[in-house]
């Protein structure tokens, strides 16, 4: 069973990351690379339209998906998997035109909505909620309706508003799939629940289009996913939390567990409605809040873009762009991976202590001196330039270091005091030095066009 989701992760990741490329000399060709403005942390126009990739993914992985043996029969059994794929292919279109043409937040939450409102009607809604003590609660079909579409919402803006720096809302949307896996596995194995199967399907997915995006995103990137790539992996997410939460059946598991007790052990993470996905993107949704709270208490609009959120803070008070996200990244692991590790545990003291453990680890870590992340030597083959760590050893040779030799010396005779060694170089070496300058720049120029 693991290895069809690891293959559906792995399909899902090759080919968002062989997409990347072309839809990047798209993007350019199209135009949607946006002038950069006051509120942007990059320096250079970077082509958007990134979601367009990973929608490709996303729609590979789920056709792997169909034609295997035990995941296939989700398509049979359920229709979650055509509901994802109409909203996700709504959320889609509307990002593109924001990403190209721009789209009014007003028109953008209606699309949302609608988005949200499509799977609903197809099925992916909440039918009751597991409250401790008491059992399995329904709720109505309208109550249900107004949570299905109100976790869409917070979800799709959430993911939105930390995609502000390379890399970011990639990452901590991966981290957040990773733990929700490890949850909804756990279910459907361990307990049998069937209705954890999809949001297992859909994390696996959604893993892999982040991962099969990091490499073209990490900073600094050569392209952003853009709306139609944030606003479809909050989609995803919510559909994975509406899929499972709400459809566990509480007297079930205590049927195999035995006691209630155990049972409210087991269950921690969706006692409280949809508490486990709101925890693998607390801090996404802790920032959605301050915004909102930080724009209304200024006489804004909830929706109006500003450079206070917390990864410009993190930016603001010192931290490199790497930094900054790997910090981001650190702590969205910790909350995820605690929280999951709270309902399998034992008892809850081993997992506090852990939890402490790592978040003092983090600091120190976190107050080290600055480095520059990059790949190891094993992978470094298979992985973009600028992910390699460079080799000081190697002296450089060719046009380009004599032309920097050179360079230097004509630096050195163009000096006040250096006058007496330029009358020294003879007419040859004038010429020498010309031609290579000239080679060097041509060089130079040839390279930025590769590039």
């Amino acid at each position: 069973m693991v290895r069809e989701y690891l293959l559906v992760l792995f399909v899902t990741a090759a080919v968002t990351y062989l997409l990347v490329s072309p839809v990047r000399k798209f993007a350019i060709a199209a135009g949607a690379m946006p002038a950069v403005r006051a509120r942007d942390v990059h320096r250079e126009p970077t082509p958007r339209l990134g979601g367009i990739a990973m929608f490709g993914g996303l729609c590979a992985g789920l056709l792997v998906a169909s034609q295997l043996t035990n995941i296939g029969r989700l398509f049979i059994q359920s229709a979650d998997v055509r509901a994802l794929l109409s909203g996700a292919g709504i959320m889609f279109v509307l990002g593109v035109l924001d990403d190209k043409w721009g789209v009014d937040a007003l028109v953008k939450l209606g699309g949302q909505m609608i988005a949200a409102g499509v799977m609903v009607w197809q099925g992916v809604t909440v039918i009751s909620l597991p409250v401790p003590g008491v059992g399995t609660v329904a709720v109505t079909p309208t109550q249900g309706m107004i949570i299905s579409v109100t976790l869409v919402v917070v979800m799709v803006n959430a993911v939105n508003f930390i995609d502000g720096l390379d890399g970011l809302a990639a990452g901590m949307v991966c981290i957040a799939a990773m733990a929700f896996f490890l949850y909804s596995y756990r279910l459907w194995i361990g307990y049998g629940v069937n209705d954890a199967a999809p949001a297992a399907l859909f994390s696996a997915v959604l893993i892999g289009m982040c991962l099969g995006f990091l490499p073209h995103n990490l900073h600094p990137a050569r392209i952003f996913m853009g709306d139609s790539g944030s606003m479809m992996l909050g989609l995803m997410l919510a559909v994975a939390a509406i899929s499972i939460t709400g459809r566990v059946d509480f007297d079930y598991i205590t049927s195999r567990t035995g006691s209630q007790t155990a049972t409210v052990h087991a269950l921690v993470p969706i006692y409280i409605p949809l508490l486990l996905p709101l925890t693998v993107i607390a801090l996404p949704l802790a920032d959605l809040l301050l915004a909102v709270v930080r724009r209304t208490w200024a006489g804004k609009s909830p929706f109006a873009a500003d450079k206070q959120h917390l990864h410009h803070r993190l930016l603001q008070v010192g931290h490199s762009h790497s930094r900054a996200v790997l910090i981001m990244y650190f702590w969205a692991a910790l909350i995820a991976f605690g929280t999951v590790a709270f309902s399998v545990a034992n008892t809850g003291r081993t997992v506090v202590l852990a939890f402490a453990g790592l978040c003092l680890v983090g600091l120190v870590v976190l107050l080290m001196p600055r480095f520059r992340p990059h790949a190891p030597r094993a992978v470094q083959a298979v992985v973009p330039p600028r992910y390699r760590k460079a080799r000081a050893e190697a002296p450089a040779t060719g046009p380009e270091a004599a032309a920097e030799a050179l360079g230097g010396a004509a630096d050195e005779a163009a000096a006040p005091d250096g006058a007496p060694a330029m009358a020294e170089l003879s007419a040859k070496d004038k010429a020498l030095l010309s031609r290579i300058g000239s080679g060097a720049t041509a060089v130079g120029q040839r390279s930025r066009a590769k590039g």
